[in-house]
């Protein structure tokens, strides 16, 4: 038996010549694509590239999500934030481009800052040089971190009332349930006892609407996909092929589900580092998931996590849901 045919240890033999964050990144990239089945964290969709190209999905005729989520933010602004207060530390996990947090940042009275909390260093700092230009009355506070692991926030000049943290697109759907809840338990820390929560999450809807979501026409979302790959041959050296990979995107009834997956065309062996990785003809790596809610069952992920809701906006057909979060008796 060859030692290509071995189950992989637990521990790689990393290259040499790698920064830190690139050593991390290879660490999960071996344990994800030997696990069974394969699989990549979501994370590291968001290079330079894949940050551009998930702002072009956003734009999509197809993809409701983001349009759906902005009309409840325009449409009940006001509302958010008499809910909010004054003097607020707004602190928005995973940020972006920040487009929907303008809004919040337009209306919000006398906000003692904003804390963007991003992965992509360079990308984040682009987009809070920006938001200082158009909000110069606005401390903008920009923080390079992963949002799943510990951190510590930015004091601000003036002490906030409360601190309020923003977690729009649905982004908490990305993650399994007991992640969800170790998240959302995370966050109610940060804002603490008087703080609270606004998160949006999307809606369970007819099938038709969910798949063309997420496998476009024009391709965008197959892109975003695939440079996945291509980051990893670039950053960790590693050789897939990309055009012997497609993209899909599934939804799973039983896990109310969209599952990204990227699925060999052919037999193949990938190499990365002193590994080799054999895919079947139509295995899959699974990249991502997007969890759909009803407004029941976030309400029961919610309580899980020690949180009510404290207000509830749903959007035109309801596409969409934006809650606010806050801890019982807080």
């Amino acid at each position: 038996m060859s030692h290509h045919s071995e189950k992989h240890a637990g521990t790689p033999s990393i290259p040499s010549g790698l920064s830190a964050s690139e050593r991390e990144m290879f660490v999960d990239v071996y344990a994800g694509l030997s696990s069974s089945p394969k699989t990549l964290p979501s994370k590291y969709f968001y290079d330079e590239v894949g940050s551009r190209l998930f702002d072009e999905i956003t734009g999509l005729d197809e993809y409701y999500v983001t349009r759906a989520e902005t009309v409840i933010m325009e449409q009940h602004v006001a509302g958010m934030i008499d809910a909010i207060g004054p003097d607020v530390l707004l602190v928005e996990y995973g940020s972006g481009s920040s487009v929907k947090t303008r809004i919040l940042l337009d209306h919000m009275e006398s906000p003692v800052g904003y804390v963007p909390i991003d992965i992509s260093g360079e990308y984040l700092h682009g987009i809070a040089d920006n938001l200082r230009d158009q909000h110069p009355d606005v401390p903008i506070l920009p923080l390079v971190e992963d949002f799943t692991q510990p951190f510590t926030l930015p004091e601000p000049a003036r002490a906030p009332a409360r601190r309020v943290v923003y977690f729009p697109g649905s982004t908490i759907g990305n993650f399994s349930v007991p992640e969800a809840v170790r998240l959302l338990k995370a966050m109610r820390s940060v804002a603490g006892p008087s703080g609270a929560i606004l998160i949006g999450f999307d809606l369970v809807k007819p099938l038709n609407r969910l798949r063309a979501a997420y496998n476009d026409d024009a391709g965008v979302t197959a892109r975003f996909n695939l440079n996945l790959l291509h980051r990893l041959n670039t950053e960790l050296g590693a050789d897939f092929d990309l055009d012997a990979f497609r993209h899909d995107a599934p939804f799973n009834e039983e896990a109310s589900r969209i599952e990204m997956h990227l699925v060999s065309r052919t037999h193949q062996v990938v190499q990365l580092g002193e590994h080799d990785f054999h895919f079947d003809q139509g295995e899959s790596i699974l990249t991502e998931f997007s969890h759909k809610y009803t407004v029941d069952s976030f309400q029961e992920l919610a309580h899980s996590a020690g949180l009510e809701a404290i207000d509830t906006w749903i959007g035109p057909d309801r596409l969409f849901c934006v809650q606010l979060l806050g801890t019982p008796g807080g």
